[in-house]
């Protein structure tokens, strides 16, 4: 077993102090998508380099090959697709209908997963609300309920949940997280109504609000085949896996085996832009900003976190965690720094060590309670940072290129999730863990 120094974690402690003080010390600077390319770079090559001369340059290929590459992949098709996809039509941006738009995705989002959803409606949403002036908090609403929190129901929800899946727990065992899920946005959605009814009613001029009520028109989609694409994207995450293909598991098997997802993924994606007419692109404001936003920051991230994750993996079981909470607050507090897929993955095999009580309950090897604990806490803190969850910096990019002012990354913190979302976790854990 190899052995990582702790110093050999300041390159991802940089990168996210890079992430989060950027825009603050040099924001003209950094929002050059290149200048996020060289930053992540040059973090990536000592933690790179490192672990190839301590002999772990596999896990450094598999994080890379195996982590990064699918999940981009993955997140370019949902954005290429969805892109294509145009709600046409406006409706007035009253606190009722934002919440509606809002109850929608956090439906949508354990059905076409977290990035589908939050890529399918964040410009619809802006587009009904392109009239009023204050648009942050509707921005930071969707971030926690659409591209997080609604994710819990479904291995196709969020990531870890697909690798807790394929670990073992029944498809339909997330179901089991329905109480939790509903208190989540009923309690979310009841403190957005009231805040923006405040803000709509009290602080939104009378000229915006005229505006919207103008501008109603009826509601209609265009690019309509990009749905059967994106039902081609649930399907292929689903079932395109070692799992139903084990040839795509062999060491020797050939790449076009191995990556056979991605490959379809991209195929799709492909047809996405082939199909859709360039005018309805330009319509949705369609641009390759945002994605080429997040692919540069999580080649950093990612490589970076490599040393962090082996760190974990090594020291988890030190951690002296037993009780459903500890698991919760564990790792939730590290899927919201790291990536939640492999931290949930790392709990869960901490989870399988501890002895089972006689007539407990186990689903993937464990205690029951134990595997809620970790799913929830690895897809509700995915909200507590940007880079919690992979679509919550898409969301913020689009958000800000549609000329939504965003909190920085203390800001959100600061500002949002730990006052809004994180005391309503604690209440979930109270009833539940």
């Amino acid at each position: 077993m190899h052995h990582i120094e702790i110093w050999a974690l300041a390159p991802f402690v940089l990168m996210l102090l890079s992430i989060a003080v950027m825009p603050l010390l040099a924001e003209k600077w950094w929002e050059n998508n290149n200048h996020k390319l060289w930053v992540a770079i040059t973090l990536a090559i000592p933690s790179s380099i490192y672990l190839i001369c301590n002999g772990m340059g596999d896990k450094l290929a598999h994080q890379m090959l195996l982590d990064y590459l699918p999940f981009i992949i993955l997140l370019g098709a949902l954005f290429v697709v969805t892109g294509g996809i145009e709600i046409l039509g406006n409706i007035v941006a009253r606190p009722r209908n934002n919440v509606i738009i809002l109850a929608i995705g956090y439906l949508l989002a354990s059905l076409i997963g977290t990035t589908g959803a939050a890529m399918l409606l964040i410009h619809f949403i802006l587009r009904v609300n392109k009239n009023r002036e204050y648009k942050q908090h509707t921005v930071l609403f969707f971030i926690a309920l659409v591209a997080n929190c609604g994710g819990i129901l479904s291995p196709l929800g969020d990531p870890p949940l697909f690798l807790l899946y394929l670990r073992g727990a029944e498809f339909t065992w997330f179901l089991n997280m329905l109480p939790e899920w509903a208190m989540i946005g009923a309690i979310l959605l009841t403190i957005y109504f009231f805040l923006d009814r405040y803000i709509f009613y009290k602080k939104e001029p009378t000229v915006a609000i005229m505006a919207e009520v103008r501008e109603q028109i009826r509601i209609e989609f265009k690019g309509k085949f990009n749905i059967i694409l994106l039902v081609g994207i649930i399907l292929s995450v689903l079932f395109i896996t070692p799992a139903h293909i084990p040839a795509m598991a062999s060491e020797d098997a050939p790449i076009y085996v191995k990556y056979l997802r991605e490959i379809v993924l991209l195929a799709i994606a492909a047809t996405s832009l082939l199909t859709t007419s360039k005018k309805v692109r330009k319509e949705n404001h369609f641009e390759w900003a945002p994605i080429i936003e997040v692919a540069y920051i999580f080649i950093g991230i990612f490589a970076t976190m490599t040393p962090a994750l082996i760190f974990l993996s090594h020291n988890a079981a030190k951690l002296g965690i037993s009780e459903p909470w500890q698991f919760y607050y564990c790792s939730g507090a590290l899927s919201a720094f790291l990536d939640n897929s492999p931290t949930a993955v790392a709990f869960h095999t901490v989870a399988q060590a501890l002895p089972t009580a006689e007539g407990a309950t186990t689903v993937a090897g464990v205690n029951e309670l134990l595997l809620k604990a970790i799913a929830m806490g690895a897809v509700f803190f995915g909200a507590m940072t940007y880079i919690g969850n992979g679509p919550n910096f898409m969301v913020k990019a689009i958000a800000e290129q549609e000329g939504v002012k965003m909190p920085d990354f203390f800001g959100y913190m600061i500002k949002f999730s730990l006052v809004v979302l994180l005391p309503i976790y604690i209440i979930v854990q109270l009833i539940f863990l």
